[in-house]
């Protein structure tokens, strides 16, 4: 490897335009350019250092579930099936807070999603379990062939530009999500020092932790809903419903019922199912802030069931 291909690999952590198409090829795992994402995992190991307090607990908790809510509401739903309407401030405001989550940018998601759907378990899914359960979770995002845009299959998203910058410069965004978890927390430190809050403790907990979780949680419903759980509708491919995915990620574990239907704003189709997202996303309707959240038509919900003997 030639200094300049290195030098042009560390730019890409800043600026994810440096790696062209015409480089989209390799399956290996790009090291030098996955090196970020090493040092997240290694940084949890920091809680044996800062220790541990109530509040940073609760933050970390808060700091998953909002960002669990604005990837699986408006990266999956709204900005890779347009389930559902919304005003192009609140559209990016969510872009804005699952950029936050350190899973790229929202036109990058959107497009590699929609393929998934296109091809679902076949040879050109690029995260299917056919290729490996390691591949599937995390191989797919780790190597450079996946690492551009496929930019033909989000169209209709390239005319934002503010979508466009949170694509290009995807890691600005979480790089200022924890150093202001940081401030909070030395702020905490000098105003509040009975909560026994520390900076540290708070980008700690509340980015390292919460998204390294909140990371893996969602790959899962690439791997794990692909080969763990049951299938109720008959779909050309291995996805599968399991409520404990569906607790974790507020929804998108009722994965089966998803590939069933993709377009719909409910994967939770029936009252038992749980679907947090489906729920928050209700209550928006109901303040104007999103709207025609599309339904699982009623036929739907009958057809290609899976006989059980």
């Amino acid at each position: 490897m030639t200094l300049s291909i290195r030098l042009n690999k560390l730019i890409s952590w800043f600026d994810s335009s440096q790696i062209s198409v015409a480089e989209n090829t390799s399956e290996a795992i790009d090291w030098l350019r996955v090196i970020p994402f090493i040092l997240m995992h290694l940084a949890c190991l920091l809680v044996f250092v800062v220790g541990w307090s109530p509040v940073v607990l609760w933050v970390a908790l808060f700091s998953y579930l909002i960002r669990m809510f604005a990837i699986t509401a408006f990266y999956h739903r709204y900005f890779s099936h347009k389930a559902f309407k919304t005003g192009r401030i609140c559209q990016f405001i969510f872009a804005l807070i699952g950029a936050t989550s350190t899973q790229r940018g929202p036109i990058w998601w959107a497009s590699h999603h929609r393929r998934h759907h296109r091809f679902s378990d076949t040879d050109q899914d690029i995260h299917s379990p056919i290729h490996g359960f390691l591949w599937s979770h995390m191989g797919w995002f780790l190597c450079l062939k996946n690492f551009t845009t496929r930019e033909n299959c989000v169209r209709d998203l390239l005319k934002f530009p503010e979508l466009r910058w949170l694509d290009r410069y995807d890691i600005a965004i979480p790089v200022v999500y924890a150093f202001a978890l940081l401030g909070v927390g030395k702020l905490l430190e000098v105003y509040a020092p009975e909560l026994q809050v520390t900076g540290g403790q708070m980008v700690v907990w509340g980015y390292f932790v919460s998204t390294i979780v909140l990371i893996h949680c969602t790959l899962c419903v690439n791997s794990l809903a692909h080969v763990w759980g049951t299938k109720r509708y008959a779909t050309n491919d291995s996805s599968r419903n399991n409520a404990l995915l569906a607790l974790l990620t507020l929804g998108e574990g009722w994965h089966n019922n998803h590939h069933h239907y993709p377009v719909s704003a409910r994967q939770g189709f029936f009252w038992w199912e749980l679907d947090i997202s489906y729920y928050l996303l209700k209550a928006m309707a109901a303040l104007g802030l999103v709207w025609d959240l599309q339904p699982v038509p009623r036929e739907r919900l009958t057809l290609n069931l899976i006989e059980r003997k």
